[in-house]
């Protein structure tokens, strides 16, 4: 099993190099092999539909972050309100489950506006669907989430309160090795 999630990792880091210039598969995969929970991380994302790919590397500390690069937020993680407090506090029409509740049993955490922001130059993501954004504590507090989305060629990054949720929102996560 491990063997083929390498293989397909492997391949979709060759498939797509404007993701991780200058970067080698090689060093990607001996991060990986030097961490015990990675590969379960990885099968998780790539379980739910993220297709996981390198997105950058750290040459001083070697750390390799993976993030969902699938073209639209990935289907086994929509319909979620954005975290534990916004479920429980639905009383109606809850949704199954929350991002942020999501992500952690994954072992991923959301990208945050500035990530998000990088990761579309990277690529064409959210284009039919969003993404819920890691949301300052601020906002949180106020009842709002942030999600972010592209539309018109130009990437969009919005509020909303944070108990909602669509079936075209979900989430996108990082993973550093």
């Amino acid at each position: 099993m491990a063997s083929v999630l390498l293989h397909l990792l492997q391949t979709r880091f060759e498939k797509h190099p404007k993701r991780h210039p200058g970067i080698a598969w090689a060093d990607v995969e001996a991060r990986i092999a030097r961490n015990k929970k990675a590969l379960a991380v990885l099968q998780r994302m790539e379980d739910s539909g993220g297709e996981p790919d390198v997105i950058a590397y750290d040459a001083t500390t070697r750390v390799v972050t993976f993030c969902d690069c699938v073209v639209e937020s990935p289907a086994g993680r929509r319909s979620l309100c954005y975290d534990g407090e916004a479920r429980t506090s639905r009383k109606e029409n809850a949704p199954i489950g929350s991002a942020m509740e999501m992500a952690a049993e994954i072992g991923v955490e959301l990208l945050d506006e500035a990530e998000y922001e990088a990761l579309q130059q990277l690529g064409r993501f959210d284009m039919k669907t969003s993404s819920w954004l890691r949301t300052p504590e601020p906002l949180r507090a106020l009842g709002g989430a942030l999600f972010g989305d592209r539309r018109y060629e130009r990437v969009f990054v919005y509020h909303n309160g944070a108990q909602s949720y669509y079936a075209a929102r979900g989430f996108r996560g990082l993973f550093r090795v």
